[in-house]
């Protein structure tokens, strides 16, 4: 089953046993997630993953807050 969440991120239960990944990727929302609250910079995100942009750091920060405030996430 595939859900789409937002432009940039999916769940998928083949890919990544479920978890929130950019869509073409097998990057998981929350290592981005984790690198921003680590200090990372968007450059050196980018840097470690090259095929992310800056609106794909934006959207999971989206995805994180809309998470808190218990929004619906669901778009398909």
């Amino acid at each position: 089953m595939r859900v789409e969440i937002g432009k940039y991120i999916v769940m998928d239960t083949e890919i990544c046993h479920g978890k929130p990944v950019f869509k073409g990727t097998r990057i998981m929302v929350w290592q981005v997630l984790e690198m921003l609250r680590l200090g990372y910079k968007e450059e050196e995100i980018l840097e470690q993953f090259p095929s992310l942009t800056k609106e794909h750091i934006r959207e999971a920060l989206r995805f994180a807050v809309s998470l808190s405030k218990g929004e619906e996430l669901v778009r398909i």
